[in-house]
């Protein structure tokens, strides 16, 4: 039996890590025998060794600390199933046969069989009330199971394959099985989530008969014979014949009269053939294997749950800002969460759309639910359909697996489907059908599935127009428009700029570790002084250069960008000598280049040293549209000539 590290996570996730007789060392030198570039963690951290028949984990003196089970150590003994954390790193200890340093398809299904009368299928899956002779196996097998259920529960293939090969070990120990192999059931009856093997004499994958272990899956029956070549039911099965099996046996994973999977043995050896009390003892293990992994899948999906509220805890859903303007969207907000009704959220790029969808979602009865945004406009065309609705296995080129949609998986919670305008005609007519029956149906099936979700969508497109150019569809359209809000541009709530920034300034500060004590008067007068054509957006991205730019603890005006410091100041605004005489100077050597350049904006920007479509924004920003078409015109009525050459650039 092998001691073997499983990687849970940190930089060598999905990596099985064997531990050596002598020993392995953890830490940041390349010395280590896991050497981990991570620079919270020691240069020797902690050192795992044997001593006699038992592994011992012992902190080497580390800064941060060696954790097992959640706990800190400075020297401990290891048991199956315990989870050391050092760092970001994640791994769980095991004893068990070795396995793959990666996952890989250790198992797969073959061949077809129809079972005949004569052959040799037991009854259902129940364990037998008969007391196993090997005793002492089966309760090693089942401290082992429940030990190492965590495998299970672990997202990783290679942590499942483990499972699976330290299972089949301890039954190669008490039945003389050459392999073995662990089914787990998919979402149908002839489909499978996981086929995991081990073939003891060699590293080849364990070829496995369909037919038997779905009859197995469906039925809840045990199959068990010791003349395969012979027995007429199996007559039809290339795999078993062309592998010259003679013994056979397959047992169901039953809880609660569920069928959870298959645990499936064979053997060539003509005198090691299986007994009656094979047959049980396997029924029993699978009875505990079965409340083992009910028990790993219930966990994992809590564990998942959780997961999934922290994220949407972390998630920041409240909406700064006092104007009147949002005032009336978190009005809005407040009227339509409590019902399902589908909602449109129209703005331009970069008002927080998406936050306004969040905030519905979090006030709603479906806010225990999932809550799935989807982007329509950064997913292909060809890629949107599968991507929302799902696909079956085989429907088209690399659908090697079922694959469920977003819709179906937001069951019970809300689909966000942000940039609608950019979805493409043939996938708006699946949509509208989501919208009118709630079921859809996955690209290659024809089965329809039933889903409960909430939609809300949003665009910055005129889908008017989009109607009227007959790109998208009006039915849709009324379907989507149920309730609109639009939420407003930051021009339009000009009073919310200055918290916003300073929201932005100290959420910046924490994460670039810079303190930031706010905005001086002159940074917050540019601030209010922009259009801020993108928004909420270009705002949080601007304040978060000032953040890493700046030297002072106030963010002040050089810290901003160009063109925020380039816009003309707005009536009634403070404005700074230094910074109102610049602005002056800037348009005075800004309208007296147009000039010289004879209303040539190309000539004007060279003579100026900036690039034309600067300088067009520089003229935009300090509000020199009107003077600089006044100075084209006194040169036009100078020259006429002069201005001939920029209607041909």
């Amino acid at each position: 039996m092998k001691a073997l590290l499983v990687t849970l996570a940190g930089p060598l996730e999905g990596e099985v890590i064997e531990v050596a007789p002598e020993g392995v060392t953890i830490g940041r030198e390349p010395s280590n025998r896991l050497c981990l570039p991570d620079s919270v963690i020691s240069r020797q951290h902690a050192r795992i060794e044997k001593t006699a028949h038992q592994y011992r984990i012992t902190d080497l003196g580390s800064l941060n600390g060696t954790r097992v089970n959640g706990g800190a150590i400075q020297e401990r003994l290891l048991e199956l199933g315990d989870q050391i954390e050092i760092g970001d790193s994640v791994w769980l200890f095991v004893i068990g046969p070795g396995g793959p340093s990666r996952a890989q398809e250790s198992a797969y299904l073959d061949d077809t069989l129809t079972a005949g009368p004569d052959s040799t299928f037991w009854g259902r899956g129940e364990a037998s009330t008969r007391v196993s002779q090997d005793l002492s196996a089966m309760l090693r097998i089942t401290s082992a199971v429940y030990s190492m259920r965590a495998l299970y529960a672990s997202r990783h293939r290679v942590a499942q394959e483990v499972f699976a090969r330290h299972l089949l070990g301890l039954l190669f120990e008490v039945v003389p099985a050459e392999r073995g192999a662990l089914l787990l059931a998919g979402e149908s009856d002839d489909e499978f989530g996981a086929v995991l093997g081990w073939d003891r004499a060699s590293d080849r994958p364990v070829r496995v008969s369909r037919a038997i272990v779905t009859r197995v899956l469906r039925e809840g029956v045990s199959v068990f014979s010791n003349d395969v070549l012979h027995d007429t039911g199996f007559s039809t099965s290339q795999t078993l014949l062309a592998q010259k099996v003679r013994s056979v046996l397959a047992v169901p994973v039953i809880i609660f009269e569920q069928t959870l999977g298959v645990i499936y043995l064979d053997s060539t050896e003509r005198g090691l053939p299986f007994e009656e009390s094979h047959l049980q003892l396997v029924t029993a293990v699978a009875c505990v294997a079965a409340m083992a992994l009910e028990n790993a899948r219930y966990l994992a999906r809590l564990e998942g749950e959780n997961r999934r509220l922290r994220e949407e805890i972390n998630v920041t859903h409240s909406m700064v800002g006092d104007s009147t303007r949002m005032r009336e969207v978190l009005q809005f907000i407040g009227r339509v969460a409590l019902t399902d009704a589908t909602v449109l959220i129209r703005g331009e790029s970069g008002t927080g759309k998406e936050l306004v969808a969040r905030a519905v979602h979090g006030n709603s009865a479906r806010a225990s639910k999932p809550f799935i945004a989807i982007n329509c406009a950064a997913i292909p065309e060809t890629l949107l359909e599968s991507e929302l609705f799902g696909h079956e296995k085989g429907a088209f080129t690399g659908a090697v697996a079922q694959k469920k949609g977003k819709f179906e998986l937001a069951d019970g919670g809300t689909v966000f489907l942000d940039e609608i305008g950019e979805v493409a005609p043939a996938v708006q007519a699946k949509l509208l059908r989501v919208l009118q029956e709630r079921e859809l149906e996955r690209v290659g099936g024809s089965r329809p599935i039933k889903v409960d979700i909430r939609l809300l969508a949003a665009t910055n497109a005129d889908l008017e127009g989009a109607i009227q150019r007959k790109t998208f569809r009006p039915d849709l359209f009324y379907r989507l428009n149920v309730v609109a809000v639009t939420v407003p541009p930051l021009r339009q709530r000009r009073e919310d700029v200055v918290p916003l920034a300073e929201y932005f300034a100290t959420k910046h500060s924490q994460r670039c570790k810079r303190p930031v004590r706010g905005l001086s008067p002159q940074a917050k007068a540019c601030l209010l002084r922009y259009e801020w054509p993108g928004n909420i957006r270009e705002l949080e991205n601007a304040i978060e250069r000032a953040v890493v730019l700046g030297t002072s603890e106030l963010i002040l005006p050089e810290d901003l960008p160009p063109e925020v410091l380039d816009a003309a100041p707005r009536d009634g605004l403070p404005g700074g000598g230094l910074q109102e005489t610049l602005q002056l100077t800037k348009k005075q050597l800004v309208l007296k280049a147009i000039e010289k350049a004879g209303g040539n904006h190309a000539d004007a920007a060279k003579t100026l040293g900036l690039h034309p479509i600067y300088l067009h924004r520089l003229i935009r920003n300090l509000d020199l549209k009107a003077a600089v078409q006044d100075a084209r015109l006194k040169t036009s009525a100078r020259d006429p000539g002069l201005t001939q050459p920029n209607k041909g650039r």
